[in-house]
């Protein structure tokens, strides 16, 4: 008889959070460096979006334009799931405690858009994905936690 090797529900959550902390970082690292390279915000069709920043603090300063965003994204959203998905890679637990917290970290972000931009497609769908990953490396954390378990029983 064939024997089925069961594919842990740890390593399918580990999995999909890597899919979810790639995605997400990439696509900020790519959109962060989009806006420092263009602080205009013409090429990615962003400058229409400019006034809308006036509703918060220190705009006349830091959001003329979008080098401070631009930043901003590389740094919160960027390089920390790219950081999450390397640690992933390499099996530590931190990374999915990173890509948990890095998860609600996109919510809060996608928040400050839901104060400042009318509500769009965009800022809600990464609102989705946000809660996503974090919801997704909440129970890659559990299974690991319920697996290492069964295993010292």
């Amino acid at each position: 008889m064939e024997q089925h090797k069961k594919t842990s529900a740890y390593k399918v959550f580990r999995a999909i959070l890597i899919f979810w902390t790639l995605f997400i970082g990439i696509g900020a690292v790519a959109g962060g460096l989009s806006m420092i390279i263009d602080p205009s915000g013409k090429v990615l069709g962003m400058d229409g979006m400019l006034p809308f920043f006036k509703a918060l603090p220190f705009s006349d300063v830091l959001f003329r334009d979008f080098l401070f965003s631009g930043i901003a994204l590389l740094i919160v959203n960027g390089v920390t799931n790219l950081t999450a998905a390397i640690l992933l890679l390499a099996k530590k637990k931190i990374g999915m405690t990173l890509g948990t917290v890095f998860g609600i970290t996109l919510m809060l972000w996608i928040c400050i858009q839901f104060y400042i931009f009318p509500l769009n497609f965009m800022s809600t769908a990464f609102f989705v994905f946000g809660a996503l990953q974090a919801i997704t490396g909440l129970l890659a954390l559990k299974f690991l936690q319920r697996e290492k378990h069964i295993e010292y029983s």
